[in-house]
C-alpha cells in the first residue's frame, strides 16, 4: 500500500511530525525484522463488545520489536562508526535486536548486562555473536559502565529508546498497522518502558490518522511516563516493580517524552493481574506466550473498553515481545484467575469449636473452592481461615459473596488485591510464633545473583533479629520476599536508615490485614 503524506501544520511544543513520518517512512527495518500480522482476537472481541487487534511483534527474529529500532539506527551509522564497534546496556530485549543487527551488519557488539540477567538472555546475546559484559547490580549500573567502556574504546553507543533514529524504527510498527487496517480505528494501545515505541507509533499515527487515539499503557508500579505527562515534566520514580521487567524504567527519555506528552492521548496503568490476565488471553487466542511486557498493552486496552463503556469498535494492541523464561509461567498462571476476576481471595473469622466449617460452608452455598488454609491459632481464640473462591460473574459475584458473609455475621477481609496475600500469605497459613511486640514487616524484591541474601543479611541481619522470612522466585530476574525483623521503637530511625541504604525496592507490609490475621505474632499473643 503507497502512504501519502499530507501536509502538516507546525504544532505548539515543536514536534516535528513531518520529518519523524518521513524518518519512518524511510526507516531501514526490513532487511532484518518483518512485517508482522494484525491478528483478530474473536473469543476477546465477543467477551468485551469490541474488535480488539493484536499487532504481533512477538513474531520478531528477536521475539520483539526491539529489532527494529537497533537496526535502522546502526545501518544508518558511518562505516567508520561501525567498524569501531558499537555498545549499549539492556539486560533483555534491546540486547538481543543490538546483537542481532551488528551480526547483520558484520561488526562487533558489546552488550553491558547486569548481574541480575537471566542465563537464556545472556545466552540469546552471545548465540548472536555479541559480547556480553556482566557490570553492575542493575540496569543503572549497567548503563554507567556501558558509557564509560563507550568512551575507554571509542566505540558508538546505541540507545534503547532515547534516539530519534530508534524512535523511528520502532514506529514502523504504527506504520505497518494503518496500512493492514486502514478502516477506522478507536484507539491504538502501546506498551510503555522508556517509550521509543510509544513515541514512534504516536508520531506517525497522529501525523497520518489524528482521529485515532494512542493511549500508552504501563504497569501500575512502573509507570514513570504518566508521572512526567502529570507533572509536565520527567521525574524519575524512587523505584519501579519488576514484574514486566521490559518496561520497568524509572524515567522516560527526553526525546520520547516530548513527543509523548504532543502525541498520547493518554496513559493508563495496569495491575500485575490484570497482565496475567492478558498473558492467558493471549495464550487462549493464538497459542503464542508473551512475556509480561507483551502482554501490558492488551491489559489496558481491556481496562479501557470496560472502563469507557465502549462498544462495537476497533481497538489495536502491540503484542511487543515474548522473551519469556518457562519458569515465570507459574507466576502467571496463579495470578490470571485473579486478574480476570475468576478468583476471589478473602479472609474470614470464624468462631473456633466443633461445627463452625460445616456452618460457613452452608453460608457460602454450592460455590467452588479453589483453596481453603487455616492452623489452629490457640485455646478460645477465633479462627482465621484465608479462602478462595471461584467466580463465574466477576467482580458483581464478589460483592455478592463479601455481603453474603457479612450479613451471617462473618468478619471478612477482601484480600483479591493484596500483594503479600497473593504472593507470601497464601503458602504460610498458620505460621504464627506469639509474643513478638516489636517485629516490623516489609516486601522486597531481591536480585537474583550470587551473594545477594548474604548483603542483605550484612545490612540487616547481624543488627536486628529475622522473625520471618519468606522467598520466592519465578524464573524472573529477581525473587519476592517477605522478611520480618525485631525493632524495638527506638530503633526504628536507624533500621529505616539502613533499609534505604540496601537498595532494594521494598514495601512495610507491618499495617497489612493478610500479614495481621494470619502471621502476625503480636496478635496472636
Amino acid at each position: 500500500m503507497t502512504l501519502h503524506l499530507p501536509r502538516s501544520k507546525p504544532r505548539p511544543d515543536a514536534v516535528d511530525l513531518n520529518d519523524y513520518a518521513r524518518r519512518i517512512l524511510n526507516a531501514k527495518v526490513y532487511d532484518v525484522a518483518i512485517q508482522t500480522p494484525l491478528d483478530p482476537l474473536p473469543a476477546l472481541s465477543q467477551r468485551l463488545g469490541v474488535r480488539a487487534l493484536l499487532k504481533r511483534e512477538d513474531l520478531q527474529p528477536v521475539f520483539s520489536f526491539k529489532i527494529r529500532g537497533a537496526y535502522n539506527k546502526m545501518a544508518g551509522l558511518p562505516r567508520e562508526a561501525l567498524e569501531r564497534g558499537v555498545i549499549c546496556a539492556s539486560a533483555g530485549n534491546h540486547a538481543q535486536g543490538v546483537a542481532f543487527a551488528a551480526q547483520k551488519l558484520g561488526v562487533a557488539a558489546t552488550i553491558v548486562m547486569p548481574r541480575t540477567t537471566p542465563g537464556i538472555k545472556v545466552a540469546g546475546v552471545r548465540a548472536r555473536g555479541g559480547d556480553a559484559v556482566i557490570a553492575g547490580d542493575n540496569f543503572d549500573e549497567a548503563y554507567r559502565h556501558a558509557q564509560a567502556l563507550c568512551a575507554e574504546r571509542g566505540l558508538t553507543f546505541v540507545h534503547p529508546y532515547d534516539d530519534p533514529d530508534v524512535i523511528a524504527g520502532q514506529g514502523t510498527v504504527g506504520m505497518e498497522i494503518l496500512q493492514q487496517h486502514p478502516g477506522p480505528i478507536a484507539a491504538i494501545f502501546v506498551p510503555v518502558g522508556g517509550g521509543g515505541l510509544a513515541a514512534g507509533v504516536a508520531a506517525f499515527v497522529k501525523f497520518l490518522r489524528p482521529d485515532v487515539k494512542v493511549i500508552g499503557v504501563e504497569p501500575d508500579d512502573a509507570a514513570s511516563m504518566k508521572a512526567a505527562l502529570a507533572a509536565d515534566e520527567r521525574v524519575v520514580l524512587n523505584r519501579v516493580g519488576l514484574f514486566a521487567d521490559g518496561v520497568a524504567v524509572r524515567q522516560a527519555g527526553a526525546e520520547t517524552f516530548r513527543i509523548c506528552r504532543s502525541c498520547l492521548d493518554e496513559v493508563v496503568t495496569v495491575t500485575t493481574d490484570e497482565i496475567c490476565a492478558a498473558v492467558k488471553d493471549i495464550f487462549d487466542e493464538t497459542r503464542a506466550t508473551s512475556e509480561p511486557a507483551g502482554a501490558v498493552s492488551l491489559a489496558g486496552l481491556k481496562r479501557y473498553a470496560a472502563d469507557h463503556g465502549l462498544e462495537d469498535c476497533t481497538l489495536v494492541a502491540i503484542n511487543s515481545g515474548a522473551n519469556l523464561n518457562f519458569d515465570r509461567l507459574r507466576h502467571i498462571a496463579e495470578r490470571a484467575e485473579i486478574g480476570e476476576r475468576r478468583e476471589a481471595l478473602v479472609a474470614v473469622t470464624i468462631p473456633e469449636e466443633a461445627g463452625s466449617y460445616r456452618r460457613f460452608m452452608q453460608v457460602l452455598g454450592p460455590r467452588s473452592i479453589t483453596e481453603f488454609n487455616y492452623r489452629q491459632t490457640g485455646p478460645g481464640i477465633p479462627a482465621h481461615i484465608f479462602v478462595g473462591v471461584e467466580l463465574r460473574n466477576g467482580e458483581a459475584e464478589k460483592r455478592d459473596v463479601l455481603a453474603t458473609l457479612a450479613a451471617a455475621g462473618y468478619p471478612v477481609e477482601d484480600l483479591s488485591d493484596n500483594e503479600i496475600a497473593k504472593t507470601h500469605v497464601r503458602y504460610m497459613v498458620g505460621g504464627r510464633v506469639a509474643g513478638l511486640e516489636h517485629e516490623a514487616v516489609l516486601r522486597f524484591q531481591f536480585p537474583e545473583y550470587p551473594g545477594a541474601l548474604l548483603n542483605f543479611l550484612n545490612s540487616l541481619g547481624q543488627f536486628w533479629n529475622i522473625t520471618l522470612f519468606h522467598y520466592r522466585n519465578h524464573g524472573a530476574d529477581y525473587g519476592r520476599v517477605l522478611a520480618g525483623f525485631e525493632v524495638p521503637p527506638g530503633d526504628r530511625e536507624r533500621f529505616a536508615a539502613a533499609v534505604e541504604a540496601l537498595g532494594y525496592p521494598y514495601w512495610d507490609e507491618s499495617d497489612n490485614p493478610a500479614f495481621r490475621l494470619f502471621l502476625d505474632g503480636g496478635a496472636a499473643a
